[in-house]
């Protein structure tokens, strides 16, 4: 997977914040720590990325 260009929301601070990067893959999204890259990753589907920035910005998450 390293080829993929991962990317981190504008939003995110250069300051060790808790950041995520994602990837596109041909049929699923790549998600990782940003702190740690070589930790590996999660791959979800399209349609699961787009639930879960839905929750995210609807603040409907609980842990």
């Amino acid at each position: 997977m390293n080829h993929l260009i991962w990317r981190k929301s504008s939003y995110s601070m250069n300051q060790g914040g808790e950041c995520v990067e994602i990837a596109r893959l041909p049929h699923a999204v790549g998600i990782r720590d940003s702190k740690n890259p070589h930790h590996g990753h999660l791959t979800i589907t399209p349609n699961a990325f787009r639930t879960l920035t839905h929750h995210i910005k609807q603040e409907q998450l609980t842990r």
